[in-house]
């Protein structure tokens, strides 16, 4: 099965070539990589230029102005022609060297339609200090869980038959999806119980104090879109999973 990684990126030079060195190391090698950049003012796109050589033909890339993010990750989801497709950030890098080929392994032993698994958020300047651990185990959505989207690897019909991110959403465009795709009885999530992603601390999503509560007012707004019941209670529980997840981490 070929994957499809997608990386959308920004000014991202001070990142950007830990991404890259953890899918070159990466043992299963059927996968293209595609960079979508929002023309980066920096040297993003010559770092990129000069790994091509490297990937052996299987980098694909584009550099235009975009509409944010989730714009940019629905252009690389339209350009992939991979069985399945993930969404790797240009600041954050695969756990270790088999992360692609455990993918693959859950796709073809259980013919699922999807997997996901759990990751580390870990320090923002080095990426060796953990700072919360979240495990994704199989939960309900009415309890605040989801999967950890960096960790979600879907077949390429998913999208087909859910959508693309709605761009109506500056922040939390990926839950609303992942909560289209959890609504779709028919489609099968399988998990992998292993720690997948390095996420380095201080995104969109995770920027402090500020960037918390407007990931969680967007967040009630999709609820509510999705027809979701009591979405205030949905966020307290994500909130309190988010809290013990940092507990544990500290200790």
């Amino acid at each position: 099965m070929k994957i499809s990684i997608i990386t959308v990126t920004y000014n991202s030079s001070k990142t950007l070539k830990d991404t890259l060195e953890s899918v070159l190391k990466q043992t299963y090698t059927n996968y293209e990589h595609i960079i979508v950049d929002g023309l980066s003012k920096d040297n993003t796109m010559q770092i990129v230029k000069e790994y091509e050589t490297k990937y052996n033909g299987k980098l694909r890339y584009i550099s235009e102005k975009d509409s944010g993010l989730y714009d940019a990750m629905n252009k690389g989801i339209k350009m992939a022609t991979g069985d399945i497709i993930g969404i790797l950030n240009s600041d954050d890098i695969y756990a270790h060297e088999n992360v692609l080929q455990k993918i693959v392994e859950k796709f073809e032993e259980t013919n699922c339609d999807g997997t996901y698994a759990s990751l580390i958020f870990m320090d923002e300047e080095t990426m060796s200090k953990p700072k919360r651990i979240w495990n994704s185990p199989k939960g309900k959505l009415e309890n605040g869980w989801h999967p950890a989207h960096p960790t979600l690897y879907l077949k390429k019909e998913v999208y087909d038959k859910v959508g693309l991110f709605n761009l109506n959403y500056r922040i939390a465009a990926d839950y609303d999806f992942m909560i289209r795709v959890m609504k779709e009885k028919i489609i099968k999530l399988n998990y992998i119980d292993d720690y997948i992603i390095y996420m380095r601390s201080g995104g969109t999503s995770t920027a402090g104090i500020k960037g918390y509560i407007k990931n969680l007012k967007e967040a009630n707004l999709v609820l509510k879109n999705n027809y979701i019941k009591h979405p205030y209670i949905v966020n307290i529980r994500r909130i309190l999973k988010t809290i013990n997840e940092m507990i544990k981490s500290k200790k």
